[in-house]
């Protein structure tokens, strides 16, 4: 089964280390893009923090970037970066800002706030496993749609509804669930049920 663990939603979270505050912005993306959009918005939020630490993981091309921002060297992005692979996550940004408290934290310090603020935050944001599913449409009569909602969300779930005519569903299912629903919607209509594959995308099963 092809699937992978990001995060659920946005989410923040902050610490206060001997005076310095951290705080961990947690977001699910899609691109690298949409990483470096998001830095630059947290960058211009936060202007006068010292340190704006960032860590990013994305499927495309098995990419993974961090940065210190001016922190001593694997104090910063590196623990935020270890957050998100010892918990499989990709598809995720990590943001942590800091604002110097006066007094000098040390290197395992400075390794504890990030990597404690940034695991505080994903806590905060929750984890979802998206799974590889087929998108698929069938057309069948009102008399037939009764039933078959049901039978299609033991595997996935129904994404649109077209009332017309007839009655046209889009619906996901896993891949290798797809003979399974195919059988059981055949003996529902006597074989008058035809799945039409359309494409693939991820989904939360």
């Amino acid at each position: 089964m092809n699937s992978y663990i990001t995060l659920k939603s946005f989410a923040s979270y902050e610490i206060v280390e001997k005076h310095s505050r951290f705080i961990a912005y947690a977001k699910p993306i899609k691109t690298e893009q949409e990483a470096l959009d998001f830095l630059s918005e947290i960058r211009t939020k936060h202007w006068d923090a010292r340190h704006n630490v960032y860590a990013y993981v994305l499927r495309e091309n098995q990419l993974s970037r961090y940065s210190d921002d001016g922190e001593p060297g694997g104090t910063a992005g590196m623990p935020v970066l270890d957050v998100l692979k010892k918990s499989g996550i990709t598809d995720a940004v990590i943001v942590v800002t800091r604002y110097f408290g006066g007094t000098l934290l040390g290197t395992g310090g400075l390794v504890r706030a990030y990597s404690t603020s940034a695991k505080l935050a994903v806590e905060q944001a929750g984890l979802k496993t998206l799974t590889e599913c087929l998108v698929c449409t069938l057309d069948c009569s009102y008399t037939q749609y009764g039933k078959i909602p049901s039978v299609i969300s033991q595997f996935g779930g129904v994404d649109n509804a077209d009332f017309l005519d007839n009655v046209k569903l889009t619906f996901h299912i896993p891949i290798e669930s797809k003979a399974e629903l195919e059988a059981k919607l055949s003996e529902l209509s006597a074989g008058e049920l035809k799945v039409i594959e359309k494409s693939k995308d991820f989904f939360e099963i």
